[in-house]
């Protein structure tokens, strides 16, 4: 079976970027051959290992050479960057000639259902459904965002299969017929969970609205907090200059680390013994997927999407309604001041971790293919 992805680049550290390397590298390594096509990568490298039998190919299209210009700028240069991205990707898959083709929704998903090199189309959502409506922009982006976000949901169906990852986001798209939930998988389990011993609240992500710290750090200076626990914040980005002026202000510095990014991510995970996510929107958080394979129990607003879906309310964590700071500093106390209550959290987080296992997400993807491909016969 001959397989291509459709990406705008491999060279960001993210998460989209990591689990589409490790699927299609687990695909070649099951015998299939897989092809990445990619739109904004101009030779850079990429930021997780393929599989020697992937191959790459870059359209060269340019869509982030606009990236902080004007609504105008944008406006005027994109339609013709949209049609020769449409030229390339048609010529490049009848060139191929490949049998599945998903796309990421990265701007091929409005033309490629048209394409007809015979292959069979899949469209993959890694983020929310009202992602572009929680960007919190004003103005022009405001309305061309929720513009994008209808368009968007026309898109869904007209693809011969629709992925989300989540049961509750299937259902903000409308629960269509060709709709399909598959998880994303961890690469990699750990030989032993945590110890759940450290004082440590662990929060992993970058500083930028989506992730929310603040919101995180004004709950941390609400709570009860026990002698010895600390706040660690894993990550960089723009918005860390403020977020550590917020700790100070709240007079809550001493205990709030603000980390740069880790490259023994095994430890910093050991050296946790609760989880904090504090987003605004997810796609399919895998700060959450890593911490129940260390055994790590978690506390979450209950955005949109992915912690209902991750979390056992109650058993392998806690969910607090999307926004209640209150509730999220009450639920970390929660967590803190009760050894035993954690504990017993944290072997059901384990427990629960079996869910995202590369053979058994994998098993999903392949069976989708082989009935996608049985019914076009």
């Amino acid at each position: 079976m001959r397989v291509v992805y459709t990406i705008a680049g491999l060279y960001r550290p993210a998460g989209m970027e990591r689990i589409v390397s490790a699927k299609a590298s687990a695909l070649a390594e099951l015998g299939h051959e897989v092809i990445i096509v990619t739109t904004e990568q101009k030779g850079r490298p990429n930021a997780f290992p393929l599989h020697p039998a992937v191959r790459t190919r870059d359209l060269a299209i340019g869509y982030e050479d606009n990236n902080g210009a004007s609504f105008l700028s944008k406006a005027l240069r994109h339609p013709a960057k949209v049609r020769r991205h449409r030229r390339a990707l048609s010529a490049l898959l009848t060139e191929l000639r490949p049998d599945i083709v998903v796309s990421l929704f990265c701007g091929d998903e409005r033309f490629l259902p048209s394409f007809k090199d015979g292959s069979a189309k899949v469209l993959e959502v890694h983020f929310s459904r009202f992602k572009r409506l929680q960007y919190g922009r004003r103005g022009l982006w405001a309305l061309a965002d929720r513009i994008r976000s209808r368009r968007d949901l026309s898109c869904a169906g007209r693809f011969d299969r629709f992925v989300t990852l989540t049961r509750e986001d299937l259902g903000y798209w409308g629960n269509p017929a060709n709709g399909v939930v598959i998880p994303n998988f961890l690469s990699a389990f750990p030989a032993n969970p945590s110890e759940l011993s450290a004082q440590t609240v662990l929060a992993v992500g970058r500083y930028t609205y989506q992730k929310s710290f603040d919101r995180l750090i004004r709950a941390w200076a609400s709570a009860d907090v026990p002698d010895g626990w600390k706040l660690r914040i894993v990550g960089d980005g723009e918005d860390r200059e403020a977020l550590s002026e917020l700790a100070g202000e709240l007079g809550v510095g001493g205990t709030v680390l603000l980390d740069g990014p880790s490259a023994d991510m095994d430890a910093v995970y050991r050296e946790a013994s609760v989880l904090a996510l504090s987003s605004r929107y997810e796609g399919l958080p895998m700060v959450l997927l890593e911490a129940q394979a260390y055994g790590i129990p978690s506390v979450a607003f209950d955005c949109q999407c992915g912690p209902s879906d991750v979390i056992s309310d109650g058993e392998s964590g806690l969910l607090v309604p999307q926004g209640d700071i209150l509730g999220l500093a009450q639920a970390l106390e929660t967590l803190m001041s009760n050894e035993p209550l954690r504990r017993k959290m944290g072997a059901a987080a384990l427990a629960e971790s079996c869910r995202w296992d590369r053979d058994t997400v994998m098993k999903q993807w392949t069976s989708l293919f082989e009935d996608i491909l049985s019914s076009r016969r």
